[in-house]
């Protein structure tokens, strides 16, 4: 399957380090922000996990405010059952890694950003971890 150098996902580690203020995570997406021509997606998935990771760390409010800003940014893919199906068949060790790769791919994103050191064990894919996402050329 070829992948479109313009789509880039992003992984939930990553939405996260930005509103932890983790400086690569905040400077990798700013960056990505500001390129011409490409689509960040980022799974429904994610979205989920976040609200649950700082529902005791932030108000309600301010969750839904930032939920509301991810809609002007990225593009939500959803997943469904057939997804998880085929993220069963995987042997990789973190079923929701596995997950959030069969629902990039489903879009041909060719980067995945992520701090995740074993997401690189997929096939067919280039992951990069935040601090890295300047290393790569874009066209503006």
């Amino acid at each position: 399957m070829k992948r479109n150098i313009n789509n880039i996902f992003i992984d939930t580690n990553v939405l996260i380090g930005m509103y932890l203020e983790r400086p690569a995570d905040v400077e990798c997406l700013r960056y990505l922000f500001s390129l011409k021509g490409k689509k960040l997606f980022i799974s429904a998935l994610s979205v989920a996990q976040f609200i649950a990771f700082f529902q005791r760390k932030m108000p309600n409010a301010k969750i839904k405010e930032i939920v509301n800003y991810f809609f002007t940014k990225f593009i939500i893919i959803e997943f469904n059952e057939k997804d998880i199906q085929n993220a069963l068949r995987y042997e990789y060790t973190d079923l929701e890694d596995t997950i959030q790769y069969i629902v990039g791919s489903k879009l041909n994103c060719f980067y995945f950003v992520t701090n995740d050191r074993h997401f690189n064990t997929f096939l067919n894919i280039n992951a990069l971890k935040s601090s890295e996402i300047r290393t790569v050329k874009h066209d503006n």
